[in-house]
């Protein structure tokens, strides 16, 4: 299917790996020019400076003026906006119970995944507007809907940031800008899988290892494994084309069957 992207700019956050470094390099195999906001340089990240058009933007987007950095940067750079791509995210696993999440925890958790994202989208939706046509595409999670305790802070930041992108739907729509949201389960991402991942702090709690929380929890979807990072990507790069150029206020579930409900 032919995305017809070639040409636009866009900007992604969290770009140095997982999710967000698939998205970037997708946007890159289809000719789109990237600011690819990222705390630090990986060489993943480096090695697609060398053949297309992505340009990193070493940024803190936990800082209140991160985010608009990194835009004024990406507009500079390719002198206006098409594309929004809001990734960045993370989550701490809190196996003391929801009484042990201090304010620090909760600021933590709801700026990197919930603020980092309404600062971005603040900066760049006044350039999104100026194109009268535009595409912010939000990866929020599964856990916006499905509250655990073991992540209480992580679910609440992420379904803030699906109603704040529901709601932003509804106000830009008719000003020619798109606004949906990814919601993936669990990704093959350093997040899950990395040796301070998810999988790890939770194996080290209850005496299991990293592989039997893994199976354990690819088990729970029906088609027993983990999603792609490369699968989110082909999802958020048709929601930001014109192909789906009626679809808005919308969320998409990538989560190989985890929810069973409608």
């Amino acid at each position: 299917m032919e995305l017809q992207l070639a040409g636009k700019a866009a900007v992604v956050t969290g770009a140095s790996k997982g999710i967000g470094l698939a998205i970037t390099q997708a946007l890159a195999a289809e000719g789109v020019s990237v600011a690819a906001g990222a705390r630090t340089l990986t060489d993943p990240l480096a090695e697609l400076t060398a053949d297309s058009e992505v340009r990193p933007v070493l940024v803190d987007l936990t800082t209140p003026d991160g985010p608009a950095q990194l835009v004024d940067e990406a507009v500079s750079l390719f002198g206006g906006l098409d594309i929004l791509v809001n990734n960045v995210g993370a989550v701490r696993p809190r196996l003391g119970g929801s009484l042990s999440v201090s304010d620090d925890d909760w600021s933590w958790s709801l700026t990197i995944n919930f603020l980092a994202a309404v600062r971005t989208t603040r900066a760049a939706l006044p350039h999104l507007t100026d194109r009268g046509t535009g595409a912010i595409v939000t990866v929020s999670s599964v856990n916006a809907f499905l509250p655990e305790p073991s992540i209480i802070d992580y679910c609440a930041s992420k379904a803030a940031l699906t109603n704040y992108c529901k709601a932003l739907s509804k106000e830009f729509g008719p000003r020619g800008v798109r606004v949906n949201t990814v919601s993936p389960g669990p990704v093959e991402t350093a997040m899950w899988l990395g040796d301070e991942g998810v999988a790890a702090t939770v194996a080290q709690h209850s005496g299991s290892t990293p592989e039997a929380v893994t199976h354990q929890a690819a088990n729970r979807s029906v088609t027993g494994r983990f999603t792609r990072p490369q699968e989110v990507a082909d999802l958020v790069l048709l929601l930001a084309s014109d192909r789906a150029g009626n679809i808005t206020g919308s969320d998409f579930v990538i989560d190989g069957g985890l929810i069973t409900t409608l």
